[in-house]
């Protein structure tokens, strides 16, 4: 699933989802607290409720909401196919343990359920009653059948016979049809009809088809603005075409929602590509584990697909019709740029601009003036990052490129970097990892295409998946060898590097191109390297390295030093560091958390953590970097990177954090924490209890500052006044 939109496609999601391995507790001394954490499933589906508020902001222009309302649907598909379905299956098996609340998982299970029916009543109403008619408004019309006049049906009718018809497929069930196979989030009719020489009556089951525009466009009629049926609606009202002679007796909309998570064993005797290929043909004849029909479905066509899908009630989610609200990203394509966010176009960062404009831009000369830091999509991806590869493939004194690859975009203009400088006789080495959640196959595929260029394709270490975002380029200049490295928050996408926000480090610092030289040289070969001067690195040493910093802040803070402690993650879970952080309160540190899904602090608990303060901000980009500041008695050390604080990223993933050393880098994160922790910006605030309090309006009842509005504005002006950082 791929879209142009934040929080909504799976890479996304997947950054979310990922850390759902199971877990045993972690070992306590009993110093804190048992009830010290927020069940990290509530906080996931909590995360996806402020994506829904955001839809339910009126101040939102209306193709944005409708948008959130997409986003808020992918997002829910894709938690049940992965978390959801890996709790059952734990269960089924014996082998879940308790939660990180300490709960058993049936009563977790328990708990998602009722939360999610509440989510999901609550998605549909928001469309129905709040998005739908605000689209009206705009003269955007989503019709459905009983809205429209005999003309409309008429050329409706057309429609149907010439571009519908021709692609469906209706299945029969009975003695000589078994029930069809039903696919994962296919959108279904469930159909009863009757013959009417028999009396006889009969179920067939209708495929929506996915490759037909979910929202169909009407004709054009003078004055009457776009309009568009769902194609369901649509199909069930010519379901006389497809059963002649039959009596319809009633039509139903269904959509099951399946395991989908992937799990792969490595061995000797099989390739990875090969198993992986193997688990995903599995992937899609997974169990169902979630059942949506529309209200008005009758009980007999229920307990048949219950019965048929081996579905509990508990598990049947009763909507109002249209099911599927993802099918909202294609409101997206309508070309009204006053019903979406202003357009913002990324500049080139000030430090890549030659000083004489008259010399054609070159990334080493300017990475050679000093380190240079990134943030995307505020500064732009393709004059920096790509720029950088590609100059690197086209120069004839680069020896070698060294990249890691975790997720890029069909058409990846690195990718083909990599391939040009193949081509041209570099040595280039490309770790792709091919197990990242829900892009496995297109990674096979630029896996295979990169091979036959003659780029040395590795696939990581055994066990662990590879998250850090490397490049290393090796130039020959005079004197030697030189190293030119770039470390990112995000992937090396450039289609989602201008909706994710990110920060990316790109430095001719020796001592980095060395820690990246023996990283990559661990990576793809037997090396044991633990020794890293400016990096932080997982598995083996992140999380040591963070919580050694945590403690000396603690400790500065009971010396009477200045202390303080700042991070920005994706999600906050990993127990280890939360109770580091809960201690480095306690001994007065100021802590500040800036996280954008799941977080299993509990903040302002008195004698626990009333020092901590946990900010969420959600809006037109993703927040995506991760950031961890530490003010160190006054020298302060920060580092960015790809880790969250999270199982996965620190026990089962090659993560790495770049130091920053730049005094002006140094402020300009410190500024980014202040603007977005201050009072006026609009945010989240989490509670105690697990609720998160939005905050989008002053005392004057005015909109507070939007800090990714600011951020744009604030880098178009630096960039007009030619300013460095």
């Amino acid at each position: 699933m791929e879209t142009d939109s934040p929080f909504g496609d799976a890479a996304l999601v997947s950054d979310l989802l990922d850390d759902y391995e199971e877990d045993p507790p972690i070992e306590d001394d009993g110093t804190l607290p048992a009830d010290r954490f927020l069940d990290r499933e509530l906080s996931w589906l909590a995360f996806n409720q402020r994506v829904l508020e955001l839809a339910e902001d009126d101040t939102v222009p209306v193709l944005e909401r409708a948008n959130f309302l997409a986003i808020f649907a992918s997002n829910l598909d894709e938690f049940f196919m992965v978390r959801v379905a890996g709790l059952k299956r734990r269960i089924a098996t014996g082998l879940a343990v308790p939660t990180n609340v300490g709960r058993a998982p049936q009563d977790v299970l328990t708990d998602i359920g009722a939360r999610a029916h509440e989510l999901q009543l609550r998605h549909a109403r928001v469309f129905a009653d709040a998005v739908r008619p605000a689209l009206e408004e705009a003269d955007i019309h989503v019709e459905s059948w009983a809205e429209l006049d005999d003309a409309d049906r008429a050329r409706i009718d057309d429609i149907f016979t010439g571009q519908i018809f021709p692609v469906l497929m209706p299945l029969a069930v009975d003695p000589a049809h078994p029930f069809p196979y039903i696919s994962g989030l296919s959108l279904n009719l469930s159909i009863r009809v009757r013959n009417p020489k028999t009396a006889r009556i009969e179920f067939a089951r209708l495929k929506v088809p996915a490759n037909l525009p979910r929202f169909v466009r009407l004709p054009d009629v003078k004055g009457s603005g776009l309009r568009f049926i769902p194609l369901e609606d649509l199909i069930s009202h010519h379901l006389g075409e497809l059963f002649p002679g039959m009596e319809i007796l009633e039509h139903h909309e269904f959509r099951v929602t399946r395991n989908e998570d992937v799990e792969i064993e490595e061995d000797e005797t099989e390739s990875i590509i090969q198993a992986l290929e193997k688990e995903l043909l599995r992937r899609r004849f997974g169990p169902p584990i979630r059942l949506e029909i529309s209200e008005d479905m009758d009980d007999v066509t229920l307990s048949l697909l219950m019965q048929e899908l081996e579905i509990t009630e508990d598990e049947v989610y009763r909507l109002p019709a249209p099911l599927d609200l993802g099918g909202l990203f294609e409101l997206q394509r309508i070309d009204n740029p006053k019903l979406k966010y202003p357009k913002q176009v990324p500049v080139t960062a000030a430090e890549l601009l030659p000083s004489d404009p008259t010399e054609p831009p070159s990334i080493f000369r300017s990475m050679r003036q000093g380190d240079i830091l990134l943030h995307h999509p505020y500064e732009s991806f393709s004059t920096s990052v790509q720029s950088f590869l590609e100059q690197a493939a086209a120069d004839p004194n680069v020896l070698a490129i060294k990249q890691t690859l975790y997720r890029t975009s069909g058409d990846s203009p690195i990718v083909e970097a990599l391939i040009d400088a193949a081509e041209a006789g570099k040595a280039v080495l490309a770790l792709v990892e091919i197990k990242a959640r829900f892009d496995e196959q297109a990674n096979i595929s630029w896996a295979r295409k990169l091979e036959k260029a003659g780029v040395h394709v590795v696939y990581g270490l055994v066990g662990l998946k590879t998250h850090c975002k490397l490049a290393l380029v090796v130039r020959q200049e005079r004197g030697g060898l030189r190293h030119y490295s770039h470390i990112g928050t995000g992937n090396y996408n450039p289609k989602t590097s201008r909706i994710y926000e990110d920060l990316g480090l790109l430095t001719a610092d020796d001592t980095v191109g060395k820690d990246l030289t023996r990283l990559f040289n661990e990576l793809s070969g037997y090396a044991i390297e633990k020794k890293f001067k400016r990096l932080l690195v997982a598995p083996l040493h992140l999380r040591r390295g963070l919580v050694k910093r945590i403690d000396a802040e603690a400790a500065n803070a009971r010396a009477g030093k200045p202390a303080r402690i700042r991070m920005k993650v994706n999600s906050m879970v990993d127990e280890a560091i939360i109770d580091s952080l809960y201690r480095a309160s306690q001994a007065g540190v100021p802590v500040d958390i800036l996280v954008r899904g799941i977080c299993s602090v509990r903040p302002g608990v008195e004698g626990l953590s009333e020092n901590i303060r946990v900010r969420s901000i959600l809006g037109r980009y993703l927040e995506h970097s991760r950031i961890f500041s530490f003010l160190n008695s006054g020298d302060p050390q920060t580092y960015i990177g790809s880790a969250d604080m999270m199982h996965r990223n620190l026990d089962r993933r090659v993560e790495a954090l770049v130091r920053l050393t730049r005094a002006e880098h140094l402020a300009e994160l410190e500024a980014l924490f202040d603007h977005a922790m201050a009072p006026t910006t609009s945010s989240w605030w989490l509670e105690a209890d697990g609720t998160w309090t939005r905050h989008s309006r002053g005392a004057g009842h005015g909109p507070l500052d939007d800090l990714q509005t600011d951020l744009m504005a604030d880098h178009v002006s630096r960039r007009r006044g030619g300013v460095l950082r």
